[in-house]
């Protein structure tokens, strides 16, 4: 019988963007995605730095889970994973912790699923968040969340995102393309761009290399890609 995995996504589209392309992996594992309520040998919850209380919140969704399946497998991944993976591996039921580069690695840590008397914790120096790796949502709503660009140089006083998700850079505009082309064939017909701060994009492609194209380039060449009849343009700053 195949294992069942739930997730839970707290903060910004880029999160849910994020979420949807690592449930993906697991199903190429082999298992099967249920809803956060339900029975689950695994639960993921993608967690924001940015939500207020994010600690309590993140307590409050492990509870839920145990309530699921008391014996489930728990992991935290995202931004508050980075920021503060020791808090989130105190918390009572938690497994295994993941930072910014190892959440899309998530499958290589699951060896025997056994529960664990304290969280477990891979999490790198977010130096070395310096690589791109692209991601959408689909099959949850009737548009598409694609993710364009991660991270941010802008280091504002009151902001932990460099700290969570490292420097600017942007996926490579033919890796863009074949994801929306992909998102075309699902039916969808609505694709959202998402990031950190997708007016950076062509900002890099890994750290501050030169980068090919720009944001112009970008939504031109997506305004050719057929079956997508909307764009959206969300968290862009001039």
């Amino acid at each position: 019988m195949d294992k069942k995995v739930a997730f839970y996504t707290l903060g910004c589209k880029l999160n849910f963007s994020e979420t949807s392309t690592i449930a993906r992996s697991f199903q190429e594992e082999g298992f099967q995605k249920v809803e956060f309520n339900e029975y689950a040998d695994i639960y993921v919850i993608n967690t924001c730095s940015v939500t207020e209380n994010a600690d309590k919140r993140f307590k409050t969704i492990v509870k839920q889970a145990q309530k699921a399946n008391e014996a489930a497998f728990i992991i935290g991944v995202g931004c508050y994973a980075q920021l503060k993976p020791e808090e989130l591996a105190a918390v009572d039921g938690v497994d295994l912790v993941l930072g910014a580069t190892e959440k899309f690695k998530i499958t290589d840590y699951l060896h025997d699923l056994s529960k664990n008397d304290f969280g477990e914790v891979h999490s790198c120096e977010i130096q070395e968040a310096d690589f791109y790796v692209g991601s959408y949502s689909i099959g949850d709503r009737t548009r598409a969340f694609l993710k364009v660009q991660d991270g941010c140089d802008y280091k504002c006083t009151y902001c932990t995102i460099p700290l969570a998700r490292g420097i600017s850079r942007s996926d490579k505009l033919e890796n863009v393309l074949k994801n929306a082309a992909e998102i075309s064939e699902q039916g969808i017909k609505e694709i959202v761009l998402t990031g950190v701060n997708i007016g950076d994009y062509g900002k890099g492609e890994f750290g501050n290399k030169k980068h090919e194209h720009t944001f112009l380039d970008l939504v031109k060449a997506l305004d050719e890609v057929k079956g997508i009849e909307r764009l959206r343009i969300s968290s862009i700053e001039p």
